[in-house]
């Protein structure tokens, strides 16, 4: 039982039958995200009473909060699958990296776009060079050197090798980020939402930020699933299987290879 329940899941490191996972996926997360964004945005900006401080202005949270929630995440999924292609050469790894860095870079540069908005009314100034702020700022420019050293590579491996070196070092960063308020004297406020405490806020406003972080989740997982599922079709495109599912006519659904189908997932770096 326990060993077939392990093939169920280890044949989707097989491109083919990854693509077509992707295809069934992608159109369900897509759907979730907008739905889920719209509630939250709705509860956000119409729901939620104003804060007795900051009046109205609180509300870009709604969309600052789960973004950087997001960046960190993806930064740490980043990671992991660099750790992967680091250690056993999955080149599979190497492409849900790749793939999740320029989301991650988004959400992070959200982040500090809106804090920016948020910081003008609140603090009287859109930048601080407060540990935050700074951190978060190393965060994307860490997403940026990840995406340019692949880039800049002649050889997709070599790249993809030196790219994902980057991505384990910078992890460091991440917690520096989400501690920073603890151990330094920031303008930032301290946490609102954490694993043990209850949240410090009213239910209507804890409801819209967990609709806007699910969505966030729900857009990072469909985008970053199907620019997955475009290079790895890139990288097979000599291969029966992709030439096969890039024909075959839109809305049919692709069969599922055999664990093992392709050459991606089992074949390991050379040099």
């Amino acid at each position: 039982m326990t060993r077939k329940r392990r093939i169920s899941w280890f044949k989707f490191a097989s491109p083919p039958a990854f693509v077509a996972l992707v295809d069934r996926l992608a159109p369900w997360l897509w759907a979730g995200a907008v739905l889920l964004a719209v509630a939250g945005l709705y509860v956000g900006f119409f729901v939620a009473p104003p804060d007795y401080q900051q009046g109205n202005s609180y509300r870009i949270m709604f969309l600052h909060v789960p973004a950087a929630w997001m960046g960190m995440f993806l930064y740490l999924l980043m990671a992991v699958y660099a750790i992967i292609h680091l250690s056993w050469r999955v080149r599979l790894a190497d492409v849900m990296a790749r793939s999740l860095a320029p989301t991650g870079a988004l959400m992070t540069a959200l982040s500090l776009w809106t804090g920016s908005l948020w910081g003008a009314p609140t603090w009287g100034t859109y930048w601080v060079w407060d540990a935050r702020l700074t951190s978060t700022l190393l965060l994307l420019f860490l997403f940026l050197g990840y995406l340019a050293l692949h880039a800049s590579a002649s050889d997709r491996e070599k790249g993809g090798r030196a790219a994902s070196l980057l991505a384990v070092v910078g992890v460091v960063n991440v917690p520096i980020i989400y501690f920073s308020v603890k151990w330094w004297n920031t303008l930032h406020q301290g946490m609102s939402v954490t694993p043990t405490d209850a949240p410090s806020m009213a239910p209507s406003m804890f409801a819209a930020l967990m609709l806007m972080t699910a969505a966030c989740w729900l857009y990072a997982a469909a985008i970053g699933l199907r620019r997955a599922q475009v290079e790895a079709l890139e990288r097979e495109v000599d291969s029966e299987w992709a030439q096969r599912m890039a024909g075959s006519t839109e809305g049919a659904e692709a069969p599922v290879p055999e664990p093992g189908a392709g050459r991606m997932a089992d074949e390991r770096g050379q040099g």
